[in-house]
């Protein structure tokens, strides 16, 4: 292979904390080269890393799919629209989707090209601090070296394995086999109720599916501020969803081409022992680990914590000078945005420029519908904290665009500080509330109070209104509905 011999930068994974980092290093005049191994299910090498090949991307085009489906199927009617049969060719669906994708990663590779980022397809592995060795992901030889002035990580995540369900001949998956179903399943087991199990437990049940999603944990969405993980609960059991908590996976096994789950109520001791459940398919969607392994020996000297998260300090620094981690391998949520502000970050560091992450202001989106967004504190979070606050709500029933679009389930919720009126936390439970969050993140980021956004003029008739009356309910001033 013939290469330089020595790179400004080296990053480690092209998706979309390593790709960013790539072509903004090289966009300041650093020469960069990414090293990537992802192949997708052609067996070519594809660029964008887990969020545009089995993860953000192909689950929110097939989200968009059923959704559709589910229009035409049960709300076309009351627009008037009469569809005489209805059909799901899942074959065109997940073509689309591959399509979807294929273009976006594409997409990438014309950026590399017209910003002068290198590209590799390898394993590497960072041997000293100044070096890569470069490896076929197939055949485990050394194809070649780098040498770099800096090294920045990005190497992501994978999905979690369970030992008491291990995937299985397309019965059991992860959340990339679940996107890749060919037909509709009768029945699908989650393992798991979070953002992935919600959002893969909409696409299918959707199309008819019955779901039933098993969650260890007592509360839903603990994250998510307390009010609207409740509203949002209850829509999701309105659409089929079968939400249990505080159920604990114990064992899955495939019998008869069928998949028999095993599992117990943590949250009734009395229950009468383990529960037994059989599905068409069974979904594993338990979390995501950093891909921390193989990238470094523990003869360098990069520090990792007990959960294999690479430690970083407020820069992305690891311990070892001029080397560098962002994305889903360090502290943080799992977020391609997240990952992409520290590969911006990170490139202008190296390059001399100042630049730096607000950790507390990364926005939360679930894709479910209506969609689950939130920015900043939740009023759980500041009770704890003992900072005294005011909220204020505003119900999409009685928004005007939300009525002619027929979306007025939801609402938006303001957390205030008491003392200086300044914006905490927006909580948004509603169609398109992944558009409407950004607003709440600018509307923090410029240190805006509750006075501010209240004075500020939306148009007429929108969903965003939501934010302005939710603004002036904080202190009792809305307009459109009772104070």
């Amino acid at each position: 292979m013939t290469m330089p011999e020595k790179y400004d930068v080296v990053v480690i994974g092209a998706g979309p904390a390593g790709y960013v980092a790539a072509i903004r290093c090289a966009q300041l005049g650093l020469k960069t080269v990414c090293v990537d191994e992802w192949i997708n299910h052609k067996g070519d090498s594809s660029l964008g890393g887990t969020c545009l090949n089995v993860g953000c991307i192909p689950s929110k085009a097939l989200l968009e799919s059923s959704h559709l489906y589910h229009q035409a199927n049960a709300e076309f009617k009351q627009h008037g629209i009469s569809v005489s049969s209805l059909d799901v060719d899942v074959g065109i669906m997940q073509a689309r989707k591959n399509q979807v994708v294929h273009d976006l990663t594409q997409g990438i590779q014309a950026l590399f090209k017209a910003n002068k980022v290198a590209f590799i397809h390898g394993r590497a592995k960072i041997t000293s601090t100044d070096s890569i060795e470069i490896s076929s992901r197939e055949t485990r030889k050394k194809t070649g070296e780098l040498k770099a002035r800096h090294i920045i990580i990005a190497s992501g995540s994978s999905p979690v394995r369970l030992q008491q369900a291990p995937l299985k001949n397309g019965y059991i998956v992860d959340s990339a086999g679940a996107l890749e179903l060919t037909d509709v399943p009768e029945r699908i087991g989650i393992i798991g109720a979070g953002a992935i199990g919600l959002e893969l437990g909409s696409v299918w049940s959707r199309f008819g599916s019955q779901v039933v999603l098993l969650e260890a944990m007592q509360d839903f969405l603990p994250t998510a501020d307390k009010k609207l993980a409740n509203l949002a609960k209850r829509s999701l059991k309105k659409q089929s969803l079968d939400i249990r908590l505080s159920a604990r996976l114990v064992k899955a096994e495939v019998k008869n081409k069928k998949v028999q789950v095993v599992y117990e109520d943590t949250s009734n001791p009395k229950a009468a022992g383990e529960q037994k459940e059989t599905f068409d398919k069974l979904i594993i969607a338990v979390g995501r680990k950093p891909n921390s392994d193989r990238i470094f020996g523990e003869e360098l000297g990069i520090e990792r914590d007990e959960r294999c998260f690479i430690l970083v300090n407020e820069r992305c620094q690891t311990s070892v000078p001029h080397i560098y981690a962002i994305g889903d391998v360090v502290r943080g949520p799992m977020l391609a945005h997240k990952g992409s502000e520290e590969g911006i970050m990170v490139a202008e560091h190296i390059a001399g420029n100042h630049a730096e992450v607000n950790y507390d202001l990364i926005p939360s989106v679930i894709y479910t519908h209506p969609e689950i967004a939130w920015a900043g504190k939740t009023e759980e979070e500041c009770k704890a904290a003992g900072i005294k606050i005011n909220t204020g709500s505003f119900p999409f029933i009685a928004s005007g665009r939300a009525r002619a679009m027929g979306e007025t389930e939801g609402l938006v919720k303001i957390i205030t500080d008491a003392e200086t009126d300044r914006v905490l936390g927006v909580h948004i439970f509603s169609a398109q509330a992944s558009e409407l969050v950004a607003q709440a993140v600018l509307m923090m980021e410029m240190q805006a109070t509750a006075e501010d956004i209240a004075l500020t003029m939306f148009a007429h008739p929108t969903l965003s209104e939501a934010m302005h009356e939710a603004a002036l309910s904080v202190h009792g001033r809305a307009v459109h509905i009772k104070n």
